[in-house]
């Protein structure tokens, strides 16, 4: 990959111009790759070439280090302002991260190219900039594995170590992740805007983020309310997408949600285990304002505050932009129930409708859960096993529970369902309705997530011995949740209930 690799095109900084600060990423001192992501690079249509592994190497640490820029670059740190914890913080901003340059991906997409740990911004406050290696070879594994499930999400291109030490508790490794992502755009950029700037500028960023992210409202009388609408329904489908993997972010603040609807900022996340509705890992989320039953909530909150930035485009008279606006808001659980829903059927291995299919479905799912939790078992292999079930095989299944025979009251239940389901299906002696239930139901319910315990593992191998193997395995086997492998399945299993009573995620900045 020479410098002249990267085609940018880059609007942000052309088109919003005041919207941001130009700023050039820190130097390096002693760049090293860490990882690369040649899957992602070759959909980017950046494919790194050469025959010498260790120059190839070199060049690609000088460039995602940030100490050469490839020609086109315009690194630029984005202006945002966020509610925190509830709190609103109207200057926030890239503190750390800048956004190098946007490409267009073989599939003709636009992405943003950013970098994250590259040094100080003029919005980074008291903080030097940087990252530790840790939380960005975290990024690396959760956005992976959110890109392996199925699951909008940023993804890390490349890490580079920077060859200096940053203080946090104590002295860590440096590292400057480069980051992919539909846009930076969040709902805290249009507060800044709101509350700092005119209602030309929020008019501005509005139309740039319609052009981007819904072009064919481009030009539409209603288009701001429809936009508004299609973020709403955006994050309706993410969060349940969230909550049937388990996975609880950590930082729902309003700089942390993306206009775009992709995960964005992994920093104090994590994946449940043992089902528990009120589960919280995040060691600076006291109150559980984040917890994981919260996310919906959440995001409607979120979505009210973008409403706020919004009123003036959505309709002059205000009274009439905050029932409109309002409508939407209010249609959001409604809308996530929906999508959770869709969800739950397919976990459960139903495709089709009965009659009263909504009540039936929304009830096996909820006391499905209810069992899970009342028996303490294991969230991702209850589904897994529930798959097996289906296919015959109840044995793996009852293993996971202690007492019987609130499970066999539930399977009763679940059956009966499926063979409703099943009798309004086209008879047909060829098809076997339990094996390919089986089928779909293990292509939704993964056999393998990040489990806390083998991330810390892999984190503290590179954190303090500089052991990237364990990082490099699980890595592996991530790439392949929905795939049982004898091989790698030390990494489904769940970690000992004391690790999971005293786990706790951070920041990491």
């Amino acid at each position: 990959m020479d410098m002249k690799s990267i085609a940018f095109d880059n609007t942000y900084a052309r088109d919003l111009i005041g919207f941001y600060v130009p700023c050039q990423p820190e130097p390096a001192p002693d760049p090293k790759l860490v990882y690369f992501n040649h899957e992602l690079a070759a959909e980017l249509g950046l494919e790194p070439g050469g025959d010498d592994p260790s120059a190839l190497a070199a060049t690609l640490a000088t460039i995602f280090s940030g100490n050469r820029l490839p020609e086109g670059a315009t690194p630029l740190a984005q202006a945002y302002a966020g509610h925190q914890f509830g709190q609103f913080s109207p200057q926030l901003g890239d503190g750390r991260a800048l956004l190098i340059g946007e490409l267009i991906d073989r599939h003709g997409k636009r992405r943003d190219l950013a970098f994250k740990g590259s040094g100080k911004t003029p919005f980074s406050r008291r903080g030097d900039g940087k990252a530790a290696i840790g939380p960005m070879l975290r990024e690396v594994l959760i956005g992976e594995a959110m890109h392996a499930l199925g699951i909008p999400t940023t993804r890390a291109l490349a890490v580079v170590t920077t060859g200096e030490q940053v203080y946090r508790d104590r002295p860590l490794a440096g590292a400057t992740l480069t980051r992919i992502a539909d846009s930076h755009i969040r709902v805290g950029t249009f507060q800044f805007f709101a509350t700092h700037g005119s209602l030309e500028q929020v008019t501005k960023l509005a139309d740039y983020t319609i052009a981007r992210h819904a072009p064919e409202l481009v030009g539409a009388e209603d288009r701001y309310l429809q936009f508004f609408q299609l973020v709403a329904e955006r994050q309706a489908a993410l969060v349940a997408q969230w909550i049937h993997v388990g996975f609880i972010h950590g930082v729902m603040n309003t700089d942390n949600m993306s206009l775009a609807g992709e995960t964005i900022d992994y920093g104090p996340c994590a994946f449940m285990e043992a089902y528990e509705p009120g589960a919280v890992f995040s060691s600076i989320d006291d109150f559980g304002r984040y917890a994981y039953d919260q996310q919906a909530k959440i995001a409607r909150w979120n979505l009210a505050r973008l409403a706020e930035t919004l009123l003036p485009l959505i309709a002059a008279d205000q009274p009439r932009a905050i029932e409109l606006a309002t409508e939407v808001i209010d249609a959001f659980p409604a809308r996530h129930r929906h999508h959770w829903l869709e969800g739950a059927r397919a976990k459960l291995g139903l495709a089709g409708q009965v009659d009263d299919g909504e009540r039936i479905d929304t009830a096996l799912a909820e006391d499905w859960l209810a069992l899970l939790q009342a028996s303490k078992v294991d969230f991702t292999l209850a589904w897994r096993r529930l798959a097996d079930t289906a296919g015959g095989n109840e044995g793996p299944l009852r293993a996971l529970f202690g007492e019987h025979q609130a499970l066999d009251d539930w399977l009763v239940r679940w059956r009966a369902r499926c063979a409703a389901e099943d009798a309004q299906a086209e008879a047909s002696t060829s098809h076997d309705h339990a094996e390919a239930r089986a089928k779909r139901m293990r292509c939704v319910n993964p056999w393998l997530i990040p489990r806390n315990h083998r991330v810390e593992e892999a984190l503290d191998a590179a954190s303090e011995a500089g052991d990237l193997k364990p990082f490099e395995q699980l890595l592996e086997a991530l790439r392949l949740p929905y795939e049982e492998r004898p091989a790698m399945s030390r990494f489904a299993e769940p970690a000992t209930a004391s690790f999971n009573q005293t786990f706790r995620t951070f920041c990491g900045t």
